[in-house]
């Protein structure tokens, strides 16, 4: 990402603005949290435009969002474990040659046509149990703004909620995000801000 660490800074604030309200910080937010003038958080912000890695919508004052492509530092760490093998219960260990490694950003970085950047939410309760994502699980999320059938979503919900569920589209236009919880109902909201597509789940005992 060529950007300056300055430039770094407000799309950091950008991102978890987005993240946590489905919003983008103000100019005047920015420029308190950062310390600076609003012109200058104004010129970096026209700069971030310049390079294709923020967009905005003229005269709203929340309306900067970052780009689907962009990718952050923090978002690209890799993790390599050696692997040295596959086991089922009460079978032998297969041995793989000692250079065979798992690369854990090969298996949840960004894939084939899919170009945002990754990152990591905590989770918190059990709606999503069936599917084997439980309370205390971190989800590995590539961030997007739009979501295809039955994917697992990070949906921002009119009322400010964030959650994690099935989306779907209803035949009516509206939108059902399914838990995989028979103890949980379904979510029907008109419209909800996707704010990223679940692509891994980890757990440490």
């Amino acid at each position: 990402m060529n950007v300056t660490p300055r430039q770094l800074d407000i799309l950091q604030l950008i991102r978890t603005s987005r993240l946590e309200r489905g919003c983008s910080p103000t100019m005047e937010e920015m420029a308190e949290q950062l310390g600076i003038s609003k012109v200058t958080v104004f010129e970096h912000v026209r700069a971030l435009v310049k390079k294709g890695l923020v967009t905005r919508e003229p005269n709203k004052a929340r309306s900067l969002s970052i780009c689907d492509h962009s990718v952050f530092p923090d978002e690209e760490q890799s993790l390599t474990f050696p692997l040295l093998g596959r086991i089922a219960a009460g079978m032998p260990i297969q041995k793989f040659q000692q250079d065979d490694k798992l690369e854990i950003d090969s298996l949840f970085g960004s894939r084939l046509g899919e170009q945002g950047g990754t990152f990591a939410l905590q989770v918190e309760g059990e709606s999503m149990r069936d599917e084997g994502i439980l309370d205390g699980d971190y989800v590995i999320v590539m961030r997007a703004s739009s979501a295809r059938e039955n994917q697992r979503v990070i949906a921002l919900l009119p009322n400010g909620e964030t959650t994690l569920k099935s989306f779907h589209r209803e035949p009516d236009g509206r939108i059902r995000l399914q838990p995989a919880n028979p103890d949980f109902q379904p979510i029907i909201v008109e419209e909800c801000t996707i704010q990223g597509i679940v692509i891994g789940v980890m757990r440490r005992y």
